[in-house]
């Protein structure tokens, strides 16, 4: 099938790699030119594992095709996905100006019926917004052409998205149309295989069921995260109650992790949209408002545990910090905690070493030069010089780590663990203070 996607970001970059390589000809339109001339000689913009692989191979076999041209994508095939940005607006609403535009785009150049697909998060309604766009574009040049607008939310994470876009545990369909539902199974049918995952529904629930996902994942977390405070104070180690319920199928393992709050380009975003939809639709959010407001004040915890721990002794000391990105195996520093840390560090007056196995690149792009931040090539450089050693990315390297070169580098043998990665009895036995999430409030060598 011939299959046009507009926004060659995250979402959309993986979902049409994912579709060539199961034998769709896809087209990728996007108006950084600088970023499809790049990606043209195989030159991947974002970190994600077997990303550049799929890409580099279906470019080769010719499945995979480049452009800037809207007109030439349009043309292209008879199926149009959006997977654009939308960016919080300055309310926290989802700012949809991207997804509009290639709306009016795909109506100005369509010249036989359009299955155009949402694939951005989007608000519920947005799909209704999309036809009367599309509508009226139509109209206003004088045209009738028949089109259907579907929403199919994407549900990739970050680290994963090549697999999970290749088995996916389910397939959202919003549609009212059997034309439109038949066409996305037969797009879909590489990936539905096994058993039936599409679940076909009308475009609103579709639309809703994207931001609910999340919102359910992020609340998961803060209430983990607000458990740690209490088992803080309490003297209670929150490891092995998440292990309790955990074992309660009911409840489960995934998304129970304490740490330092979440970040990334879908949680804190959607979060936020859907306070704001419900609001505008007369709900008070209630659930939702608390876990927005627990995931900010976590994102707080491991400084405070750094002050009481230096007292107001911060000025010109020098912190080794291991992991930028949000969270591993990406490049992402969107809303990442580390960026609360290090700019609440500088304010105090100290300085930072940073280490990450993958976003240094971006932590220099968005912080440029500065006198108090080192971005060395390794985690044995950053703690060279470093009065203390703080985690905030759970990256496996940092897991089995030289405790001697870590203590004989250090002016003062303290770790602040913001993903809990070490044993706190170990750490204690090897001669560190040790900080971490819920794992009791101070954790002092003996």
């Amino acid at each position: 099938m011939r299959v046009t996607v507009f926004g060659i970001g995250y979402v959309g970059l993986v979902q049409a790699a994912v579709l060539a390589d199961v034998g769709h000809d896809v087209f990728c339109v996007d108006i950084n030119a600088e970023k499809i001339e790049g990606l043209k000689a195989g030159n991947i913009p974002i970190f994600e594992p077997d990303l550049d692989g799929l890409v580099e191979r279906n470019l080769k076999e010719g499945r995979l095709h480049f452009t800037t041209d809207a007109k030439a994508g349009v043309l292209h095939a008879a199926i149009q996905f959006i997977a654009v940005g939308t960016p919080p607006d300055e309310d926290g609403s989802a700012d949809l100006k991207y997804v509009t535009a290639v709306a009016r785009t795909i109506a100005q150049h369509m010249d036989r019926p359009q299955v155009i697909v949402n694939k951005s998060t989007v608000p519920v309604g947005t799909a209704d917004l999309v036809a009367e766009v599309v509508g009226r574009t139509l109209a206003e040049a004088g045209r009738q052409i028949g089109f259907e607008v579907v929403s199919n939310p994407e549900f990739l994470k970050e680290g994963s998205a090549v697999a999970d876009c290749m088995r996916p545990d389910r397939i959202i369909v919003g549609t009212s149309s059997k034309d439109a539902e038949m066409l996305l199974r037969q797009l879909y049918a590489p990936f539905n295989r096994n058993h039936e995952k599409m679940i076909v529904m009308d475009a609103r629930s579709a639309e809703l069921t994207k931001y609910a996902a999340n919102a359910m994942l992020a609340t998961k977390i803060s209430f983990m995260n607000e458990m740690a405070g209490i088992a803080d104070r309490l003297g209670a180690d929150i490891e092995w109650v998440r292990k309790g319920i955990g074992s309660d199928p009911r409840i489960g393992y995934s998304f129970i992790y304490p740490g330092i709050g979440y970040g990334g380009s879908c949680f804190p975003k959607d979060v936020q949209a859907l306070i704001r939809t419900a609001e505008k639709a007369g709900v008070t959010p209630t659930v939702l408002s608390a876990v927005e407001e627990r995931n900010t004040a976590q994102k707080q915890v491991l400084f405070d545990k750094i002050a009481q721990y230096f007292g107001s002794e911060l000025k010109g000391k020098t912190f080794a910090l291991w992991g930028l990105a949000f969270k591993p195996n990406t490049d992402d520093m969107r809303e990442a905690p580390s960026r609360v840390i290090m700019e609440a560090l500088w304010n105090a007056g100290a300085k930072v070493r940073a280490y990450d196995p993958e976003a240094m690149h971006e932590t220099a792009r968005i912080y440029g030069v500065r006198s108090d931040l080192d971005l060395v090539g390794t985690r044995e450089e950053a703690l060279k010089g470093a009065d203390a050693l703080i985690i905030a990315t759970e990256w496996k390297v940092f897991q089995s780590a030289d405790f001697e070169t870590i203590k004989a580098q250090l002016k003062h043998p303290v770790i602040f663990d913001g993903r809990n990665i070490y044993d706190p009895a170990f750490m204690q036995a090897q001669g560190f203070d040790y900080f971490a999430i819920g794992r009791g409030e101070r954790r002092k060598a003996s």
